[in-house]
This record gives structure tokens, sequence and C-alpha cells, in this order.
């Protein structure tokens, strides 16, 4: 959800007197732009939209998460898939919204088929996610070692099937082109074909979004895939690429040690700097064709 497109304003460049005299207020949905030639305008401008989730299971709240309205039932699915909540598709019996609650636009209730016997006492305690940083400091990386085996999978991909993803991917950011400031993951066969795509403001929003999507589809593992993603591969974008069965990962710019690590001891690839006509390979480069 993003505020409505409108023409850009037509009214001419305010001086700097004028500006100087002006109150300071700016409107919603518009920017103040002070242009090369020291000039400035009022013009309108999208944002991308940020608002909480809450995710409950039954009559539970599992976590409140910020994030961009829409596909918000793929983002519990893949929430609940990479935090080992549940492990496969018939485990989720109906995903919709309370039917009474105010704020019901905000809130997901995820209804659990009968044999998932889930503790809440034994679950940690989400509280708020962020926008930034997704569930920051988890309980223990050993645990996600229990929950999700190593990737098996020897699939391979070409080196310039790689090179063509990031124009892909953008062409498809609808979102980021209008606003921005938006992330996007996207899942491709390592053929070059684009499985799914989605935008959200925070990164591991986007991955659980798209993730979820081909979870609630009944397409895991995705053994034979690859995810990609705007900005960094932190811990949690590479676990939750795990969580799904994904052994390749690239991103468009750097991971983090502690990604790098964990990829190197589940067997998975880690593709960062994919900036054609150049990327790095930080692990496992044995799926990357070279020649």
């Amino acid at each position: 959800m993003l505020i409505s497109n409108v023409e850009r304003a037509s009214e001419e460049p305010m001086s700097r007197s004028e500006t100087a005299n002006n109150s300071g207020d700016i409107g919603a949905g518009h920017i103040l732009r002070r242009k090369s030639d020291g000039s400035f305008e009022q013009i309108v401008d999208e944002l991308a939209a940020e608002e909480p989730l809450e995710i409950r299971v039954g009559d539970r709240t599992l976590a409140v998460t910020m994030r961009t309205p829409g596909n918000d039932e793929e983002l519990a699915a893949g929430f609940l898939l990479s935090e080992a909540v549940v492990h496969d598709r018939a485990e989720i019996r109906e995903i919709n919204r309370p039917a009474l609650a105010a704020t019901r636009e905000n809130i997901i209730t995820v209804t659990l088929a009968p044999e998932v016997k889930l503790k809440f006492g034994k679950l940690r305690r989400f509280g708020t996610i962020s926008s930034s940083c997704g569930v920051c400091g988890k309980t223990s990386i050993e645990s996600v070692r229990q929950n999700f085996p190593a990737i098996t999978s020897k699939t391979r991909i070409s080196a310039q099937t790689l090179l063509e993803f990031p124009d892909e991917m953008r062409r498809k950011q609808s979102n980021f082109t209008r606003t921005g400031g938006i992330h996007a993951a996207a899942i491709f066969s390592v053929t070059g074909e684009l499985i799914g795509l989605r935008e959200d403001v925070g990164r591991h929003n986007a991955v659980d979004k798209v993730i979820g999507r081909a979870f609630l589809d009944d397409l895991l593992p995705l053994n034979a895939h690859l995810l990609f993603v705007s900005g960094r591969a932190s811990f949690e974008i590479v676990q939750k690429a795990l969580a799904a069965g994904i052994g390749i990962i690239a991103s468009v710019s750097a991971p983090s040690t502690l990604a790098a690590n964990f990829c190197r001891e589940n067997n998975q690839t880690l593709i960062g700097f994919l900036r054609p006509p150049s990327f790095n390979i930080y692990s496992h480069a044995e799926r990357v064709i070279l020649s």
C-alpha cells in the first residue's frame, strides 16, 4: 500500500525569500526539494507505507512486525516457517483477519491444524519486530541448526544467469520505482525464471512474503532455486533461505560475517555485491558455473 500516485505539482518554483517566509509546514504527500540551481520547489512525492502487523496463532499474539501492508497472509506464513512454528503446508488450516477488530487490517490470525500442538510457553517472545532488523538477537544459532537441516542439493547456476538477475528484479520493482525506499526479495530458478518477487520496507518481511507464497503454494523445498535480495545479506536472510530449502543466496550488497559462516556450515552458496559485470562468492563456489 502506497500513497496514491498523483501527477507532480505544476507550481512555479519558490524563491529563496519565499521559502524563508514560509511557515515550514509541508503537507502529507509533498516534499520541499532544493534543485541544482539553488531554487526550491514543492512537489508531490510518494513514500513507502509502514504499519504494524500483529501475527496471531489462534487467540494468542505471537509477534508484531513493522511492514508495508499487502501480502500479509504470505508474510505470516513465511514468518511461521522461518521460526519453525510450522514445517509443512498441511499444518496451516486457515489464515484470515478477525471479523470484529477495529484494526483488523493490521491483524492476521493463523489457525493451525488440530494435530499441531503448539506450546506457547516454550516459544521465544518476539515482541515488536522493526522494519530494519527483523528479529534481532536470536536465542541461539544452535536452535536454527536443530530445526533446519543443511542443504544437500547440488544444483548449479551459470555466472551469466546470475548477472541477469539485478536488471530483471529492478524491472519488477514497481514500488521502488515510485518511492525509492523499499526492499525486494525474489526467487529465481537456476535457469533464470522468476518465480516470485515481493517488496517491503523490511528486507526480512520481503523474504518472508516471497517464501511464504511458495510455502502456501506447496512448492517447498526450493532446492533448485536462488533467493536474491536487495541490500545486504544478514544472518536472518540466509536462515530464512535455509528454512525454505534454498541453497543459493545472492545480494546486491555485502553479507555479514555471521551470514557467511552460517552458509559455509550449512552448505549454502552465498554471493554478494551482485552488480554486473561482477560479483563475489563467499561460500560453496562449486554451485556456480564459472566458465
